[in-house]
């Protein structure tokens, strides 16, 4: 008897361990990732971005995107709708459900009425917001607003990818055509971006803007979507005497580098780490920086300094302002304050007997620009990305940790 309890109590160690070592999945999703493997989702991709969809999308779970291929994005482009509109037409295509392609095809009475992130975000008047998804004969489904009159509007084309139950990417044959969602938009609103920085503790970065063409640069990029990381006053005053020995050219670079030309709400920054360009970005000239989480905090990071966001003071689609705690410097103006490049390893002693270079020539690979364990050589993405495949997170779940333990006290109390 008590040899088989030994037996018994090994076998629930094993089966414990096994359970530990067992990777525990869990799918997240990122839809700018997902659709940058099909080239002739490109423009549908990029504005998705641009309207910040994106990081919307991938905080939501159980969700469908229909996407729309690059011509039939086109004809909603010649419309010259504004952003705005372009963001309720396209999240006129989010449904806030699951359909795969089996799904579509199994749908319960042949018709189902979806909502949508149109209809979440409160924009939408009645039920524009919800789409009429049905089941046509010969295999075909059918996609329309439901305040379309019931023509059908677009048809399904094929599945894109899906994560089951998660996310679900299909292709629709054109945009679904909604006047509430192309309505325009409410215009931004004549926020003067400057005495907004100046009365919330960002003054010497206003009146220094105000005092160069970069103050242009940054009024013009407003109604499209603008992002602006103002460092406060006393970091900017230590930053002064650096700031006066810049070139003309050098100083609108640096101010222009504390912009970007998307808006983006902390929680977009929140879910979007990774290289971001800049209003100074001007193709050679890469000026551009890292967005990385710390905890709870957002930070900045350049070849040389990392800031962090300290306070908001404005976050209103197209415009967000962030007071940041250190001035940026990006290693174009600063290449002197790069830190030093480690020292390389001490290679062994040439042998007299060792093997003599082939003769067959290959290039090296070229030297880098900076070196390699500075911040801005981290990999695109989210933290969570760097660790998972293209679309989903590999994770151990706590909990496993839990049953373990136990497993293991009732194995011992068999002993």
């Amino acid at each position: 008897m008590q040899q088989l309890r030994q037996v018994a109590a090994a076998a629930a160690v094993v089966l414990s361990l096994s359970v530990l070592l067992l990777p525990s999945t869990t799918h997240a999703h990122n839809i700018t990732r997902i659709l940058d493997k099909y080239p002739e989702f490109s423009t549908f991709n990029h504005y998705l971005t641009v309207t910040q969809l994106s990081p919307e999308i991938n905080r939501r779970e159980t969700i469908t995107v229909c996407a729309v291929d690059n011509a039939g994005m086109s004809d909603l482009l010649s419309k010259h709708l504004s952003i705005g509109a372009i963001k309720n037409v396209l999240s006129l295509h989010v449904l806030l459900d699951y359909f795969d392609s089996k799904k579509l095809h199994q749908i319960t009475d042949g018709t189902a009425l979806a909502a949508t992130m149109f209809q979440a975000t409160g924009s939408a008047p009645g039920s524009a917001g919800f789409v009429n998804i049905t089941d046509l004969k010969g295999g075909k489904v059918g996609f329309a607003p439901q305040d379309n009159g019931g023509v059908v509007s677009a048809t399904f084309v094929k599945p894109v990818e899906a994560i089951p139950y998660n996310i679900s990417v299909i292709q629709i044959s054109s945009i679904l055509p909604s006047p509430e969602a192309e309505a325009p938009a409410p215009g931004p609103s004549q926020t003067n971006i400057t005495s907004l920085m100046s009365a919330h503790g960002c003054k010497l970065f206003a009146e220094t803007l105000l005092a160069n063409p970069a103050e242009q640069t940054f009024e013009d990029n407003v109604e499209s979507g603008l992002t602006i990381f103002c460092p406060g006053d006393d970091p900017m005053k230590s930053f002064m005497p650096k700031y006066k020995n810049l070139t003309a050219a050098g100083k609108q670079s640096l101010l222009e580098y504390h912009g970007i030309p998307v808006y983006q709400s902390l929680a977009g920054l929140k879910s979007s780490n990774g290289l971001t360009n800049t209003l100074a970005t001007d193709g050679a000239s890469k000026f551009d920086f890292t967005v990385q989480n710390d905890g709870t905090d957002v930070t900045i990071m350049t070849k040389i300094v990392t800031a962090k966001i300290t306070n908001t003071l404005i976050d209103e689609q197209p415009l967000a302002i962030y007071e940041l705690n250190k001035v940026l410097m990006p290693k174009e103006l600063f290449k002197g304050a790069l830190p030093p490049a480690p020292a390389p390893a001490p290679g062994p002693e040439a042998d007299a007997e060792s093997p003599k270079p082939s003769k067959k020539k290959h290039k090296s690979p070229p030297a880098p620009a900076a070196p390699s364990d500075s911040p801005a050589d981290a990999p695109d993405g989210d933290v969570a990305d760097q660790t998972t495949d293209s679309n989903g997170a590999v994770r151990f779940a706590g909990g496993r940790f839990v049953g373990v333990i136990l497993s293991l006290w009732f194995a011992f109390l068999q002993l």
